[in-house]
């Protein structure tokens, strides 16, 4: 017995509008047909979140702010640590940065936060449940994110959020850094520093990744309580270290009268990497840099490549990130907290627990 081929004259239509959030469904089998229109509503849970707001230079607080809707590809993220910059967001938050597009008050801050996705859009990369460092976000529709990652709920392109082993916890706040530090060398072991002035976060990074390399690199830092933790490099004060003939010096310190002394300090043919944020202009004598043919680069932002690369290099136990998170907080004393992260010189990084707002 040979059963008729029901396919035979059937077609089949399915439209999805991402704005209005509708299934348009037609089914047509020769001149019958029948259509159906679905809707679905975007998940409610995902539209407000609690937020450091930076209302204007030195005046912030813990706000309840709007999220934007989520789009096709989009992960909503429940915030478990954010880490506080004493670089940008310390220039951010005292109104002298350097003016650029896009700077304005009001503001949320944070580019260093870790947390759980509990949404994922059509088309998302990301999966209910993963743990992912988020870079920062920009969904809290006319306060500007800047870089938007202080905040208990944030919606952002599965694309701009990376999954991390959750063992890291808190410590996922620092890939930030160590991407940052990995781009000024790209993790070339013949281009590492031999000479790293500062010993903050991204200076122990930066040292971190040189040992990781198979180089020892020295550290200047002119605050003795800021020279111990040093595993595989030295720590020194500029003031009783002699030696004239670095050919790669790394500056992370952010002074913006330093390249004198550094000139000075530095071989023939040498290079200097300005990995820090400087707010205002440089400059240096330029006949010991002639006779010395200095060159002098600038590290910027990390790329997509220098976080994947740091990732695995934790993953593998090449580089930790232990010992580095000194304070810790909790939103509703964001203000305090943010003051000890810029003033107080034992505070190497402030993380805020987003955790106790669940």
């Amino acid at each position: 017995m040979v059963l008729p081929d029901i396919t035979q004259g059937l077609s089949r239509g399915i439209d999805f509008d991402n704005q209005k959030h509708t299934i348009s469904l037609s089914i047509k089998i020769d001149s019958y047909e029948r259509k159906a229109n679905l809707t679905m509503s975007r998940p409610e849970f995902a539209q407000q979140s609690k937020a450091i707001v930076l209302k204007k230079p030195l005046e912030l607080a813990l706000s309840a702010v709007d999220l934007s809707p989520a789009e096709e590809g989009d992960v909503v993220v429940d915030i478990l640590f954010s880490g506080i910059s004493t670089g940008t967001e310390k220039l951010l938050w005292s109104g002298r940065m350097p003016a650029f597009p896009g700077l304005g008050y009001p503001l949320i801050p944070g580019y260093e936060s870790v947390g759980r996705v509990v949404h994922a859009m059509p088309k998302a990369t990301h999966h209910e449940g993963d743990f992912v460092f988020v870079p920062g976000a920009k969904c809290f529709g006319d306060i500007r994110g800047l870089f938007g990652g202080a905040a208990s709920r944030v919606i952002v392109p599965s694309a701009r959020a990376l999954a991390i082993d959750e063992s890291l916890g808190e410590r996922g706040v620092l890939l930030a850094l160590a991407a940052t530090a990995h781009h000024a060398y790209q993790g070339r072991p013949e281009h590492q520093p031999d000479l790293i002035v500062g010993h903050g976060v991204l200076g122990r990074l930066i040292a971190r990744l040189a040992v990781a390399a198979g180089r020892r690199p020295v550290v200047w830092e002119t605050n003795a309580a800021r020279r111990a933790g040093a595993h595989g490099y030295t720590v020194v004060d500029p003031a009783d270290d002699s030696r004239r003939n670095y050919a790669s010096i790394c500056d992370v310190s952010g002074d913006p009268s330093i390249l004198d002394a550094l000139i000075a300090r530095m071989a023939p043919g040498g290079e200097i990497v300005l990995a820090g944020f400087y707010e205002d202009p440089l400059s240096f004598s330029f006949p010991p840099a002639f006779m010395r043919e200095a060159r002098i680069r600038i590290a910027a932002q990390w790329q997509p490549q220098d976080l994947n690369a740091v990732r695995s290099l934790v993953q593998s136990g090449a580089l930790s990130l232990d010992g580095l998170i000194t304070h810790r907080s909790t939103p509703p004393d964001a203000d305090a907290a943010y003051r000890t992260a810029f003033n107080d010189p034992d505070c190497l990084k402030m993380v805020l627990d987003w955790s106790t707002l669940l």
